[in-house]
């Protein structure tokens, strides 16, 4: 592998054959070398799940000047883990997980197997962000959130991030009016199944759901950004620890 150009880890959890993965990665190839290294089928919803009950396998299944292209039959965190551990013969510049076919904003960004991958890239000191466009028809078009995803990445290589800190960024259906900052929407999903038979009459029950923003009128939050035509960018802090708490636990004595 080249050690001019910088090394981009692309991965996803819609799997390798996805629109969105696709997109991402050749939106990405002029700015350094390319590793695609995404799971066998979609994994969404699997945050920042590992597989510990079977084996891991990968194989090449494409190679072209400045990109190689694998699949893994593991999570997209297992996919950033096997990369970074046995593949690369150096660290990556850059990790970059997505287009998600789908908005991974507000709560979302907990459950979501695209931001996980970018929180292990983070975790092992790789400026990363996931990518997701907030549009679940099967024939949507990739092609402005590319451009941002292209965007952020070059601002990304030159700037860097935090130690601890990576991006989720999120990108609307149809026209962009630009790019805001913002902060994870405050909300929490409800009625979140519905009902309904197998072919046996027995109950099953499929994922669904509404989102209940609990600030529609925060500006500066991610959802409002979308609602209103802008791409929504996100500082997420891998350090899960209440600080401001801290001090009040202290008061119970528990020692």
């Amino acid at each position: 592998m080249s050690k001019k150009k910088p090394l981009i880890l692309v991965t996803n959890d819609d799997g390798y054959q996805a629109k969105g993965i696709i997109s991402l990665a050749e939106a990405l190839k002029e700015l350094g070398e390319i590793v695609v290294f995404a799971p066998d089928w979609h994994r969404s919803g699997m945050s920042s799940a590992i597989t510990t009950s079977q084996a891991l396998r990968y194989q090449q299944y494409r190679k072209e000047e400045n990109a190689t292209y694998y699949l893994c039959n593991g999570t997209p965190v297992d996919c950033v883990k096997l990369a970074l551990n046995e593949i690369l013969d150096r660290k990556p510049d850059l990790v970059v997980s997505g287009i998600n076919h789908g908005s991974n904003a507000g709560i979302s960004v907990i459950y979501s197997g695209t931001m996980g991958a970018a929180i292990e890239g983070c975790i092992f000191e790789i400026p990363s962000f996931g990518m997701s466009l907030c549009d679940y028809t099967s024939d949507a078009d990739f092609a402005h959130s590319a451009k941002v995803a292209r965007l952020i990445a070059e601002k990304v290589l030159e700037e860097g991030l935090p130690k601890g800190v990576c991006l989720n960024v999120n990108v609307p259906a149809g026209k962009l009016k630009g790019i805001k900052i913002t902060s994870q929407t405050q909300g929490k999903w409800v009625n979140e199944y519905q009902k309904g038979q197998d072919g046996a009459g027995r109950d099953v029950y499929w994922m669904t759901g509404n989102f209940e923003n609990w600030e529609a009128d925060n500006d500066n939050s991610d959802e409002w950004a979308l609602a209103n035509g802008y791409a929504a960018v996100v500082p997420v802090k891998i350090d899960m620890t209440a600080y401001d708490f801290i001090p009040e636990l202290k008061k119970w004595n528990l020692a």
